[in-house]
C-alpha cells in the first residue's frame, strides 16, 4: 500500500520502516527540496494498514502533538467538519483549505485533510454553498473528507512549525522566543511501599516528572497510613470494619496542568487501592525556558557563524521559492551567530526579538514602520520571508509523522497557496 508521500515524489516501496529527520550526516540542514526528497526516499511503507483508525483517533494524535491548550485565545484550531467515527484510510496535508487543495484531496481519495490555517478562524455567519468558505465545507462533506487544523498550537508546540523551520535553516533551538504560560501541577499520592515503584513508573509513563531539562523526577517520604474499610467497600488491604495501618510512601511529582486527566487516569489505574489517596495543587514551577519548552517563535544558534549576507542566501536556498523572495535589513557583513525566528506573521514579537540578544530576527509579513522603528532602536537585523514559505515545510513534517504513527498513507499535497503570483524588481 502507498505510505508517506512527500510532494512531487513517488512513495517508497521498501519493507522496513525508517525514521529520518531533516539534515545530512554531518548535521547540516538540507535545502527544502532536498529535505523533502530525503523524506520521500527514506520513509518506507509499513506492511500493514488498520481499517479501524478513525477521524477521532487522528484528531487525538494531532492534539497530543499540538495541544489545543497552546492555541492563542483568538485562534480556532481543531476539527472543522467530519464525523469523528468515520474510518480514515488516507490523509493529505496542506497549509490551508483552498478550492485547489480540496480538488487535490478529492482526486487523492483522501478521507481527511490536515491543514495549518483554520478555515473558519475569522468567523462566519453562513456556510451556505454559495459562499467561498461554505463551498469548501460542502464539498468536503459531500466527499466525506474530514477537515482539521492545527494553527498557533502547532506554532507553539515542541516539534511544531517553528522547530521545523529552525531545523531546516540549521538553527539549534535553545528556547522559545515567547514561552507559553504553563501551569504546573504538584501531585502527592500515598501508596503501599511494595507498590511504589510500579506507581511511580506509571506516572512517569503518563508524562509526569519532567522539569527544566530533566525527567524521571520525584520525591518521596515514608510514613504510616491508617484507614477502616466500611461495609460495601472492597479493600485491597485490610478487613471490613477493622482499622488497618500500612507502611506507605508518599510520592511527589510535577506535571503540566493540561495533562491532569491523563495523569489522574494513570494514577488510578496503577494504584492498588480501591480509592487512592492523593492531592493536586497548581504551583509556579519557576522553570527556565529550554528546548523542550513550548511557546511562539524560537531562539537558537547556527551550526557555524556566518555573515548576514550568507545566512540570507541560506534562507533563500532552503525555503521554498516564492515571488515574494527573501528581504533583509541590516549590515550584509554583520556576523550572525544567534538567530531569533517566528514562522508566519511575527512583527508583534519585534520587542521580544530585540530583548533576546539575537543577531538577526527572521519572520514574515514585516511592515515598514515597525521594522524601521525596530532598526532605529538598534534591534537585531531583520529577514522577511513569505508567510507561506516559512510555514509550508511543516506540511511534509506532519504528513511524515502521521504516517509513522498511524501506518496510513499520508501525503503533503505540496500545493502553493501563497497568494502572490508576480514578483518584479526595479532596475538599479
Amino acid at each position: 500500500m502507498p505510505g508517506y508521500i512527500g510532494h512531487d515524489w513517488e512513495p517508497s516501496c521498501n519493507s522496513h520502516a525508517h525514521h529520518h529527520r531533516h539534515g545530512s550526516a554531518n548535521g547540516h540542514s538540507l535545502s527544502y527540496r532536498e529535505a523533502m526528497a530525503d523524506h520521500s526516499s527514506r520513509t518506507s511503507i509499513p506492511q500493514f494498514c488498520s481499517d479501524q483508525i478513525t477521524v477521532s483517533q487522528v484528531r487525538a494524535t494531532l492534539d497530543q502533538w499540538y495541544p489545543p491548550s497552546l492555541a492563542e485565545s483568538w485562534d480556532a484550531p481543531g476539527l472543522v467538519c467530519g464525523d469523528p467515527d468515520d474510518t480514515v484510510k488516507r490523509i493529505v496535508c496542506a497549509l490551508e483549505a483552498t478550492d485547489t487543495v480540496v480538488d487535490a484531496a478529492i482526486e487523492a481519495h483522501a478521507d481527511m485533510l490536515v491543514v495549518h490555517h483554520p478555515l473558519l478562524m475569522r468567523g462566519a455567519t453562513s456556510v451556505a454553498a454559495d459562499t467561498p468558505k461554505g463551498r469548501i465545507v460542502h464539498r468536503l462533506i459531500r466527499h466525506r473528507i474530514a477537515l482539521m487544523s492545527a494553527h498557533t498550537n502547532a506554532d507553539a508546540a515542541v516539534g511544531g512549525v517553528n522547530d521545523v523551520l529552525a531545523r531546516l535553516l540549521g538553527v539549534t533551538v535553545e528556547c522559545p522566543l515567547e514561552p507559553a504560560a504553563q501551569p504546573v501541577d504538584l501531585w502527592g499520592v500515598q501508596v503501599p511501599v511494595d507498590a511504589a515503584e510500579a506507581l511511580r513508573n506509571a506516572l512517569f509513563g503518563a508524562g509526569a516528572g519532567q522539569f527544566d531539562g530533566y525527567d524521571l523526577c520525584s520525591f518521596e517520604s515514608v510514613g504510616r497510613g491508617q484507614f477502616r474499610p466500611l461495609s460495601g467497600s472492597h479493600p485491597a488491604l485490610g478487613t471490613t470494619n477493622q482499622v488497618e495501618t500500612v507502611e506507605e510512601v508518599r510520592i511527589h511529582v510535577v506535571a503540566p496542568a493540561m495533562m491532569r486527566s491523563t495523569i489522574r487516569k494513570a494514577l488510578v489505574d496503577a494504584h492498588p487501592y480501591e480509592v487512592p489517596a492523593y492531592d493536586v495543587k497548581t504551583i509556579d514551577s519557576g522553570s527556565r525556558p529550554g528546548p523542550a519548552t513550548p511557546g511562539i517563535g524560537r531562539i537558537g544558534h547556527l551550526d557555524e557563524p556566518m555573515t548576514l549576507r550568507s545566512f540570507t542566501q541560506r534562507v533563500s536556498e532552503r525555503l521554498p521559492h516564492t515571488v515574494w523572495g527573501v528581504r533583509t535589513a541590516g549590515n550584509p557583513d554583520q556576523l550572525i551567530t544567534t538567530v531569533a525566528l517566528c514562522s508566519g506573521a511575527g512583527d508583534s514579537l519585534l520587542d521580544a526579538a530585540a530583548a533576546s540578544g539575537a543577531d538577526v530576527y527572521l519572520t514574515s509579513d514585516l511592515r515598514h514602520h515597525p521594522a524601521d522603528e525596530h532598526l532605529r532602536a538598534n534591534g537585531p537585523a531583520l529577514i522577511d520571508t513569505a508567510h507561506w514559505a516559512s510555514e509550508s515545510p511543516w506540511c511534509a513534517d506532519v504528513a511524515r509523522r502521521l504516517h509513522d504513527e498511524l501506518g496510513l498513507p499520508c501525503q503533503d499535497l505540496g500545493i502553493r497557496t501563497d497568494p502572490w503570483t508576480i514578483g518584479t524588481t526595479v532596475a538599479q
